[in-house]
C-alpha cells in the first residue's frame, strides 16, 4: 500500500494518522467541477480579446502561454481602453506574480521531481492551488492538481478559440460586459479565503484604491497601486499593536496559575492594600 504523506496547511489541524483516506472519486469530482466551471469562462476572454483588437493567433497564444485568466483579462482590458502596452503588460505581470508564491507552497506539498517542476509550474494558478491544498495527503493532492490543471487548460484554450472565432457574431462586446467575467471568477474564488480582519481590510482597501484612482490615472496604473494595500494594512496593524501595548490593553497582567491575578496580589490583597503612604498622599 503506497505511503500517505500528510499535508499540513496553515490554520488547519493535522489529521490523525488513522484518518480515512479521501476517495479518489471525490477528489476527481471536485477537480472536474472547478475545472469545467472556470474553463468555460475562456469564451469570455476570447470574445474580449478579439474585441480589443488582438488577432486570433495572439488571443490563443495568450491562453496557451500565459494561462492565468485574471492577468489575461487585465492585459486586454487595458489595451482596449487605450492604455500603453508596456503599462498594460506590467499590470498583468504583477497581477500574475501571485502564482510564484503559490508555487513555493505547492512545491513542498506536491513534491515533484526537478524534471517535472517546470511543466507543473505552468498549471500553478488560483484554481489548482485551492483544490490541491484541500487534500489531506500527497497522493490525493497530486491527483487534484493534475485533474484540475488538465481540465482547466484544455477547456480554457478551447473556449478561448471559440470565443475569438465567434466574437464577430456577438457585435459590440462591451454591451455584454464579458470583460468582467475573469475578475468575477477570481473574486468568487478569493472571497471564501478572506477569513481574517487583515485579509478583509486588505481586499477592501485595494478596491477603494482602484475605484478612486481609476478615473484619474492611465489604464493599468490603478491595478499596480492597489498592491500597496497589503503593506498599508500591515503597517496599520503594527501601529495598533504598539498603541495597545503602550496603554496596557494588549497584554493584561496574569499570574503564573493563569487566573488573571497579578503576582503581587495573589495573596488576596487588593491594589489599595498594597499602596504606600506616599502613593496615598
Amino acid at each position: 500500500m503506497p505511503e500517505q504523506t500528510e499535508i499540513r496547511t496553515p490554520g488547519r489541524a493535522a489529521q490523525p494518522p488513522d484518518a480515512p483516506v479521501r476517495p479518489d472519486s471525490a477528489v476527481i469530482r471536485d477537480a472536474l467541477g472547478v475545472g469545467v466551471a472556470v474553463g468555460l469562462s475562456g469564451f469570455a476572454f476570447g470574445v474580449t480579446s478579439a474585441g480589443a483588437g488582438l488577432g486570433l493567433l495572439q488571443t490563443c497564444a495568450l491562453s496557451l502561454l500565459v494561462f492565468t485568466g485574471a492577468s489575461q483579462f487585465a492585459l486586454v482590458g487595458a489595451l482596449a481602453a487605450g492604455g500603453n502596452p508596456l503599462t498594460a503588460a506590467a499590470g498583468a505581470f504583477f497581477l500574475g506574480a501571485r502564482n510564484a508564491f503559490y508555487g513555493l507552497r505547492l512545491s513542498a506539498v506536491l513534491g515533484y521531481r526537478t524534471a517535472v517542476k517546470p511543466f507543473a509550474a505552468h498549471w500553478v494558478i488560483d484554481e489548482t492551488t485551492v483544490v490541491t491544498l484541500a487534500q489531506p495527503d500527497r497522493r490525493t493532492a497530486r491527483l487534484g492538481f493534475t485533474v484540475t490543471g488538465l481540465t482547466l487548460y484544455v477547456l480554457w484554450n478551447l473556449t478561448t478559440l471559440l470565443g475569438a472565432l465567434g466574437a464577430g457574431a456577438l457585435g459590440d462586446t462591451d454591451a455584454w460586459g464579458l470583460d468582467a467575467a475573469g475578475p468575477a471568477v477570481f473574486l468568487a474564488l478569493l472571497a471564501p479565503k478572506l477569513t481574517t480582519a487583515v485579509e478583509r481590510s486588505t481586499a477592501g482597501l485595494a478596491v477603494v484604491v482602484v475605484m478612486v484612482t481609476l478615473p484619474l490615472l492611465p489604464t493599468g496604473v490603478p491595478v499596480l497601486l492597489s498592491a500597496l494595500a497589503a503593506p498599508a494594512v500591515l503597517l496599520g496593524q503594527g501601529w495598533r499593536g504598539r498603541m495597545r501595548e503602550a496603554d496596557g490593553t494588549e497584554r493584561p497582567a496574569t499570574g503564573p496559575d493563569g487566573t488573571g491575578t497579578p503576582p503581587a496580589f495573589q495573596d488576596g490583597a487588593t491594589p489599595t492594600d498594597r499602596t504606600t503612604g506616599e502613593d496615598r498622599a
